[in-house]
């Protein structure tokens, strides 16, 4: 050997010993009253220098962060990368972390209490899962402390198996009566006292799988159209083991039928280690004599067997001939293309197909209702500056567009209501001869004038259902609380926006979105009306 290589080798065995016995779980569990210790993973025998800082600090609850030395506790022992504790108590846990320059490594610590009543703790307790007549092996071992250790003893169930061994092993193949809990304690002294530590392994012995019960794959009874005077190819597949067969069975006789051939088994093996297989029987020139037979076919194993079985049925009908499939298919798929842009346009001009339906039939909803009015106009009425367009659009516009123009009969306040006379039951009169309540919304629209409009035609919209209410939002309005809570139990509360600039026109689709809303009515637009609306603003 070179002897250049020998540092190198030395320094590689070093550093495996050292990631062996290094603690790098972020979240340890022991046991009280036994030996444990932290070591830092990326210790190097270059960190052991003692020029170099090495500090070890812990902290727990709501305590800041504290130096650890030999003086915080007789139990605690320091030795560079490595804290050592003598022994373990409940009152250690908590999360430590080692630093040394600019390398930190940290812990979180839990000591749980000791079992009193059994040799081992449960939660310490490491499963293990062993197959009978698989190779079972019990080391007791423990590396940071073996030059420490002065006798091991092994017990089972609590009950000792071996002792005074430096390192008892069990190696044998794993029988069901092995099954237990094995655990191995090590005694050690240190300082003048003796401790020990124990691991403890669960170990499971179950039944050997490496054979199954056979099965045939598909259903148990199979019937095949066939026509006469072609060939059919019956396909057996199963599961099965090693040593376990595959055969056909049929007629009176096994191959009294020269048209009937059994091709060779093929066999592959699954990633489980299992086996399937397939055997076919292959049917030459199909005549009456093959139909209403049963061909079955069978697994066999040392634990049983399964059969599964295939019956010939003549074919009652031609299938669809290819091209006329593909043609039908083709059709079907165009109908449906066709019947989903249909109702795509009908959702998006639902409002243009209802209006031109009413024109073409001629509906008048207005005729037999005995109402006087078409709609009953609520707004703001108070004609301040700041809402003065507002309140042009309620009492000049929509009278304008709506009566004028589509020849609709409008309820205005100021227009219709009598003075002097008794206003909140002649607006009650009112809303109740009107087919329509129009709510013309803004940010100061709730205000004692309208509230009575508003309640009464609630009450006519849910209590007695003679009336539609219909809501324009002439200026934007981001909230609607100030509206009462029972205008959302009506069945549409769809809200129409006045955009004064896309709105001008009588065939905008703001005017188109509210004669939708209002009652079919034959009329005759006035030819004096101009198509543009004067311009409001938004504001």
């Amino acid at each position: 050997m070179n002897c250049r290589e020998l540092p190198l080798i030395l320094w590689v065995l070093i550093f495996v010993s050292t990631a062996e016995s290094c603690t790098s779980r972020p979240h340890i569990t022991v046991v009280e009253g036994e030996p444990f210790y932290l070591k830092y993973c990326s210790c190097s025998p270059a960190h052991e220098i003692e020029t170099i800082t090495k500090s070890w600090y812990k902290s727990s609850g709501s305590q800041e962060r504290v130096e650890l030395n030999p003086r915080s506790s007789s139990r605690i022992a320091l030795h560079g990368c490595v804290l050592e504790f003598w022994p373990v108590e409940l009152n250690d846990t908590g999360s430590y972390s080692f630093q040394m320059e600019n390398y930190t490594q940290k812990w979180k610590l839990n000591v749980i209490r000791r079992n009193k009543h059994r040799c081992f703790t449960e939660r310490q307790v490491t499963s293990k899962t062993v197959e009978v007549k698989k190779f079972l092996q019990i080391t007791c071992e423990n590396s940071y402390y073996q030059t420490l250790v002065n006798s091991t003893s092994l017990y089972k169930n609590c009950k000792k198996l071996l002792e005074n061994n430096k390192n008892p092993t069990i190696k044998k193949n794993a029988e069901l009566e092995d099954q237990g809990y094995y655990s191995c304690v090590h005694f050690l002294h240190h300082n003048g006292k003796l401790f020990n530590i124990t691991k403890t392994f669960n170990i499971t012995i179950v039944e050997d799988h490496s054979n199954i019960v056979p099965v045939l794959l598909g259903p148990k009874l199979n019937h095949v159209a066939v026509e006469l005077g072609k060939d059919v190819r019956l396909n057996c597949s199963a599961l099965l083991n090693e040593e376990d067969v595959v055969y056909w069975m049929f007629g009176e006789e096994n191959g009294s039928d020269p048209n009937i051939h059994e091709e060779k088994e093929i066999r592959i093996m699954t990633s489980e280690g299992k086996w399937h297989a397939s055997k076919v029987l292959r049917i030459e020139n199909i005549g009456e004599n093959n139909l209403n037979v049963l061909y079955n076919c069978t697994v066999a194993s040392t634990g049983g067997t399964d059969t599964k079985s295939f019956i010939l049925v003549r074919k009652d009908m031609a299938d669809i001939p290819g091209h006329v499939f593909t043609r039908g298919m083709i059709i079907a798929v165009l109908i449906l293309v066709a019947v989903v842009c249909l109702v795509t346009v009908c959702v998006i001009y639902r409002v243009d197909l209802v209006l031109f339906y009413r024109h073409l039939m001629r509906r008048d909803e207005t005729l037999t209702d005995g109402k006087t009015y078409d709609a009953f106009v609520s707004y703001l009425k108070e004609c301040r500056p700041e809402n003065g367009e507002e309140h042009t659009f309620a009492v000049e516009i929509l009278p304008r567009v709506l009566e004028k123009h589509f020849g609709y009969k409008l309820c205005i306040f100021e227009r219709d209501v009598v003075p002097g006379g008794a206003v909140v039951d002649e607006i009650h009169s009112l809303i109740e001869k009107s087919r329509r309540l129009i709510i013309v919304l803004s940010k100061s629209y709730m205000s004692n004038e309208v509230r009575y409009e508003l309640e009464s035609g609630l009450h006519e919209a849910l209590v007695e259902r003679k009336i539609k209410i219909i809501l324009i939002e002439f200026t934007p309005v981001t909230d609607f609380t100030f509206l009462p809570q029972s205008l959302k139990l009506l069945k549409s509360h769809r809200v129409l926006k006045w955009k004064a600039e896309k709105s001008l026109s009588y065939n905008s689709r703001f005017w188109k979105n509210l004669l939708y809303l209002m009652p079919a009515k034959t009329a005759k637009p006035g030819r004096d009306e101009p198509e543009v609306l004067p311009v409001l603003s938004e504001s």
